[in-house]
């Protein structure tokens, strides 16, 4: 079963995110804590959200897909982006990842949300094969570009120095 993620669900997102990060060898570099997942995806504005797949006879979870929304200046629409699918090792082979992937395609195909996207890393090619399998086509021409750390720190002081920016909505 595939239902939205309530406030009671936060402690599993939180562990299966520790698991998927274990997973893909990085630890350390899942920091998000409990409190961090229930503000995002339960505060005032969530700017997140989450489908939750269900052992239907265990009634417990077994894997989540955490997306958000993102936009497209060529099809003037919103779309999914998928940041994490993660099915516990035990429930694989069980559907459950599909069931979440059709899910996340069915708010977009109500909603009239244009694209689906999810980024996979190049090793995984067990999940690349799976997404291939249901159609799903990597962008190779477009890389991931991404700002953490000192980088970021350093190029948002720019805007602070140069006073080129106003924030404020």
């Amino acid at each position: 079963m595939i239902r939205a993620a309530t406030p009671g669900d936060v402690p599993e997102i939180h562990a299966m995110v520790r698991e998927l990060a274990d997973y893909e060898r990085e630890p350390d570099s899942a920091r998000a804590t409990t409190q961090q997942f229930h503000d995002a995806l339960f505060g005032p504005d969530p700017a997140v959200f989450a489908l939750i797949a269900e052992d239907d006879t265990l009634g417990a979870p077994v894997g989540f897909a955490l997306w958000f929304r993102n936009f497209s200046t060529w099809t003037g629409t919103h779309g999914v982006y998928l940041e994490d699918l993660y099915v516990r090792p035990h429930a694989r082979g069980g559907g459950h990842g599909k069931a979440l992937l059709a899910g996340l395609a069915a708010i977009c195909v109500e909603r009239g949300y244009e694209r689906f996207e999810w980024s996979v890393l190049d090793w995984n090619e067990p999940s690349l094969a799976f997404y291939r399998a249901m159609g799903a086509r990597p962008q190779d021409e477009w890389t991931v570009q991404r700002l953490t750390g000192e980088p970021l720190r350093a190029l948002a002081e720019q805007a602070r120095v140069n006073k080129a920016t106003s924030l404020s909505n």
